[in-house]
């Protein structure tokens, strides 16, 4: 009986967390009380910010050079993110935009008497712009990163967050010119509208906590066939 109890006790908890809070308007959220006058967003609303794609490692990059079909080519960066082209040498393609590939190309093809050399590239695959997510969600591991990747988006890609996943407890670690940094953000409150989905960059590795609670939960009903459908009941 006092296990019934305990359990019980434990599901009205757990009941009372699941309650939605209400939207409250804050600095960055405006809250609109009839979503039937919720205005449509602006063209400047459905584009990013540009965050250019930098060239690394193992990425697969084609370049084109204007007027001399025999330059152009599909190439794959080498481990010390370096490239090789006739006319051109050795270039450390590491770090730079595709913008910015294309002007020292274009600067080593004018010292070996290129005139007027007009060069693009373009970044066919790219293996080094990825973030790696660990922890609670379904599918962990490296995704890739474009310039609309936020922390909610990451997490929808790996499939969402697992039942286990603790919802306050999700760390952002990032390295900012050699300094090690961490975040701790709050999923739920993200859905809520509390504060921005915060943008996810290369590199950082975003790691969802671990629920004891949910664990617990879990196990005691599991240990207590009888009463598991009055605390599901419950629960809902």
């Amino acid at each position: 009986m006092r296990q019934i109890s305990v359990v019980f006790c434990i599901a009205l908890a757990a009941a009372g967390c699941g309650r939605r809070e209400p939207l409250v308007a804050s600095g960055g959220l405006v809250v609109v009380e009839d979503s039937t006058v919720l205005p449509a967003p602006g063209r400047g609303d459905l584009t990013a910010a540009d965050r250019p794609a930098l060239i690394g490692p193992l990425d697969t990059i084609e370049v084109d050079v204007f007027n001399i079909p025999d330059l152009k080519r599909e190439m794959q960066v080498d481990a010390s993110g370096r490239i090789a082209m006739p006319l051109v040498g050795t270039i450390d393609a590491r770090g730079k935009s595709a913008g910015e590939l294309a002007e020292a190309i274009e600067a080593a093809l004018r010292a070996n008497y290129v005139r007027n050399p007009q060069v693009t590239v373009n970044i066919k695959n790219s293996v080094s712009q990825v973030v790696t997510i660990d922890g609670q969600v379904v599918e962990p591991g490296l995704y890739p990163v474009t310039n609309q990747m936020t922390l909610m988006r990451v997490i929808a890609s790996a499939k969402g967050l697992s039942e286990f996943a603790r919802q306050d407890d999700v760390v952002i670690l990032r390295t900012v010119g050699n300094q090690r940094m961490a975040g701790l953000y709050n999923v739920a409150a993200i859905r809520r509208g509390v504060y921005e989905d915060p943008l996810v960059y290369a590199n950082d590795v975003i790691v969802v906590g671990d629920s004891p609670q949910r664990r617990l939960f879990r196990d005691l009903v599991a240990v207590s066939p009888l009463i598991a459908s009055p605390l599901i009941a419950i629960l809902q």
